[in-house]
């Protein structure tokens, strides 16, 4: 009996641990990649401004599990996306997966007139719950989302040239 009883002890207290580190990781996580591009922002605009636009250079937009609902809707496989906002340099979306998890996306143009180039920043924030599996997976966002944000930057980026 007291082996049983030092055990769930153990469980909780270690649970209890787990959790307080967890809840030192912040709440809110930002994925932010940018790339420079020799192009008008105008002909940037229109290639981000746009879902049906996205099949030519954002990876797996051509895929069978893609619908486009519209120029500001679609579905990629299990998340939704909504373009939410668009601005003269701001395209700000939201992405919903099937657990009703949003995260924002926001596309920012900025045009460096005395260089002819414009850069594009793309970024993504996550709020996190509390609870410690969120909080210790969200150590991973950088790593998965920030690789798939470079490769579609730099398919972007080769349409121009």
């Amino acid at each position: 009996m007291k082996l049983i009883k030092l055990g769930l002890i153990s469980v909780l207290v270690l649970g209890i641990i787990i959790t307080l580190i967890g809840l030192l990781f912040p709440s809110t996580v930002i994925v932010s990649r940018a790339v420079d591009i020799e192009a008008p922002k105008d002909s940037i605009f229109l290639r981000v401004s746009r879902l049906s636009a996205w099949s030519g250079w954002v990876n797996g937009m051509s895929d069978s599990t893609v619908t486009i609902i519209s120029d500001q809707e679609a579905q990629l496989g299990n998340t939704h996306v909504q373009i939410t906002g668009v601005t003269d340099s701001t395209v700000l979306s939201v992405w919903t997966n099937p657990d009703g998890q949003q995260q924002t996306s926001t596309i920012r143009l900025i045009r460096n007139g005395n260089e002819g180039y414009t850069v594009v920043q793309w970024q993504f924030v996550q709020s996190i719950a509390w609870y410690p599996w969120e909080r210790f997976g969200s150590m991973m966002n950088d790593k998965i989302m920030g690789t798939m944000m470079e490769q579609n930057l730099q398919l972007l980026k080769q349409s121009f040239q």
